[in-house]
């Protein structure tokens, strides 16, 4: 089929542009007192997100848009060699750092701080995008299909689990399954990654107390109000006072030290509360219909590179995004996963606008 260029897809553009305005007004209410307590600047955390992620983000974007998709595929293992190099980084001394977390999952250079998963999420998804599109007539070949792509694609899963990050891990394999289901490798298969997901699941969860006290909590948040089930407990608060039309923004009580990570990983809690209901829903449509058109661009592209790549990326958008709003609403364990566009953080922010102009430039090439 011969690709047609055109345009690009506006409606999808727009919706992130809207997303990520909406983004930084929520970030600045929840963020604003934890910011004056430590920083004293009401207005840090923007700031920071503005600096490091929404201008490098655009200047992403941008190139991206213009730069022609299937460069990518050409410099695959390149990029592959490099994501892997980058995950390497946080595990040597002097450079790598748990920034007061219990994971090495940061590289810390001076007063600069990048999360290197965030780059393996997208360069994992360039690459099994172009090595799927490079070998489809063996995708549903058990041995050099189906293990060969698992085996390559568990290198940047593993490094991510002796970080450990398990937040990460689990977008990581989400991705990974959803790309091998796009292309078309045998339900036989599938399932038995999703069986071998649940193993490793489980083996994680008894390799360290502190997942195992996690899940139970997850199972029964009344249990310990105080401890374990403290942060979901006061999610829960959080996004029941809201009501149907909220607080108000700038209203939330919860966030006056009540709630741990208002900036990031508990920012839609906070959002329920101060805008409600409504909002809070009108919002999880929003992320459906940037996925719809995500999707329908990956169904018109006009090869399966193109393909991969975006349906990819809307898969990590929708299982990132459902990881943290279904941990805030209780229906999954806490896995301290920031909201994509939402939460604070810059690494995340331009990597994610980076992705947005993949997506962007394969819309311009439509068959």
């Amino acid at each position: 089929m011969k690709a047609h260029f055109g345009v690009a897809d506006y409606k999808f553009l727009g919706a992130i542009c809207f997303l990520v305005l909406f983004g930084l007004m929520v970030l600045a209410s929840a963020s604003n007192v934890m910011a004056a307590q430590r920083f004293d600047d009401s207005y840090f955390f923007v700031k920071r997100q503005l600096l490091y992620g929404v201008l490098p983000g655009i200047l992403a974007l941008y190139v991206f848009a213009k730069l022609d998709y299937h460069l990518l595929r050409r410099l695959a293992m390149f990029i592959f060699v490099l994501m892997i190099g980058v995950l390497i980084l946080p595990f040597l001394p002097g450079i790598g750092s748990t920034l007061g977390t219990a994971a090495h999952s940061w590289i810390v250079i001076g007063s600069f701080s990048v999360q290197p998963a965030e780059f393996a999420k997208l360069g994992s998804i360039i690459f099994l995008a172009a090595y799927m599109s490079h070998h489809v007539e063996s995708v549903t070949n058990f041995k050099e299909g189906f293990l060969l792509t698992l085996g390559l694609a568990m290198i940047p899963i593993t490094l991510v689990i002796l970080q450990p990050d398990i937040g990460t891990v689990f977008i990581l394999f989400g991705i990974l399954f959803a790309m091998l289901f796009f292309g078309r490798t045998r339900y036989t298969h599938l399932s038995l990654l999703a069986f071998a997901g649940v193993i490793l699941f489980l083996i994680m969860i008894w390799a360290a107390p502190y997942r195992a006290a996690r899940f139970t909590t997850f199972l029964h948040p009344e249990l310990d109000p105080l401890g374990q089930g403290y942060h979901i407990n006061q999610a829960f608060l959080a996004i029941g006072s809201g009501g149907l039309f909220g607080q108000g923004l700038g209203h939330s009580k919860q966030k006056f030290a009540y709630l741990p990570e208002v900036h990031a990983d508990s920012i839609y809690a906070v959002m329920a509360e101060e805008l409600g209901f409504i909002v809070a829903a009108g919002f999880l449509f929003l992320l459906v219909y940037i996925v719809f058109l995500g999707f329908k661009i990956a169904k018109h592209a006009p090869d399966t590179f193109g393909q991969l790549l975006v349906a990819g990326i809307m898969a990590w958008f929708f299982i990132q995004s459902l990881l943290n709003i279904g941990a805030m609403v209780g229906l999954l364990p806490l896995t301290g996963v920031p909201l994509p566009f939402v939460s604070h953080g810059g690494t995340a922010l331009m990597v994610s606008l980076a992705a947005v102009g993949m997506v962007v430039n394969v819309s311009k090439q439509r068959v």
